[in-house]
């Protein structure tokens, strides 16, 4: 069977190193990624994490701009067209002559359970809803929005001390898993597809900078499910003595009673040697891994010696 893979964020590269641990040879026949972007101080070009995958695993991969302004890729998909195609975590809406193209359609692999969390941060956002399980979908694309037929589902269960970029790997591997099942399904003919209710679709929005600010005066849990949930991006924060300081883990404390005999945000455990617990509006967090401005990513006890502080506002 011939199959395209185009592709360009981290989960989709965490699928193309899955499904080469898998199948033993890669199995896609042409490889496509996004274009170059400029980031970082300097401005310098940064490959896709799908080129980035491609060039550690020895493979050839074909950047595009605007896929639907790629006249190479669209003859090709109409003079010979393959007969499937994987889009994963390209950023881009696939119009025709790729979304009917291929012989069996598109399929995209959707870290959740369709149609719970359509949209661009389905991980992230069913962290900080609290979610207990979440899945990963294989389905066929569709004009509109993560909604097409459903081929194969997987739930996964999201533990407490998960964060989503651990979460975004582990549902990588479990959707590599299924779509390697379907392709076989589907090479024997042997699949059939279920639509999708859309009564029940929840929609999971981009992620904004602002939601990534720590309010100690909210609940430890969903402190905690920020700091979770913004693992994979920019990192939750809170301002301290007027500069940023990034949270990148932490642990929920049982035994500390409620407020401890201090406001939201007192940092309660004073031990140098530990990391440092603070208060939030219903008990306690352990800050685990912390990074200040401008500086590497500590553990909180190492801050925390740095800074000697009493309260965490």
């Amino acid at each position: 069977m011939r199959i395209w893979f185009i592709g360009g964020g981290d989960f989709a590269a965490s699928c193309l190193f899955c499904f080469a641990s898998m199948s033993g040879r890669m199995p896609f026949e042409k490889i496509v990624t996004g274009e170059p972007t400029k980031a970082g101080r300097g401005l310098k070009e940064q490959a896709s994490a799908v080129e980035r995958a491609c060039g550690e695993l020895g493979l050839a991969v074909e950047r595009t701009g605007p896929l639907r302004h790629n006249e190479k890729l669209k003859n090709a998909m109409t003079a010979d067209p393959p007969d499937l195609a994987f889009v994963v975590d390209f950023g881009q809406i696939i119009a025709e002559p790729f979304l009917n193209g291929p012989r069996h359609g598109c399929l995209n692999i959707h870290p959740s359970l369709l149609p719970r969390w359509r949209g661009a941060a389905p991980v992230q956002r069913a962290i900080l809803n609290g979610d207990a399980v979440t899945g990963v979908t294989v389905f066929r694309l569709v004009k509109e929005l993560d909604a097409g037929p459903v081929l194969a589902q997987r739930e996964v269960p999201i533990p407490l001390g998960v964060n989503s970029a651990e979460l975004l790997k582990t549902l990588a591997l479990a959707g590599s898993q299924i779509a390697l099942k379907s392709v076989e399904s589907t090479i024997e003919g042997n699949y059939q597809f279920s639509e999708q209710n859309s009564e029940f679709a929840t929609y999971a929005a981009k992620l904004t900078k602002e939601e990534a600010r720590i309010s100690w005066d909210l609940g430890c849990m969903s402190v905690h499910n920020t700091v979770r949930a913004f693992a994979s991006s920019f990192g939750a924060f809170v301002t301290v003595r007027g500069k940023r300081l990034k949270v990148w883990r932490t642990e929920l404390v049982d035994t500390v009673p409620v407020n401890a005999g201090g406001a939201p945000g007192a940092i309660l455990s004073q031990a140098g040697e530990e990391d440092p617990v603070v208060a939030c509006a219903d008990g306690a967090l352990r800050l685990v891994e912390v990074q200040s401005e401008g500086k590497r990513r500590v553990s909180g006890a190492e801050w925390f010696r740095g800074v000697r502080i009493t309260d965490c506002r």
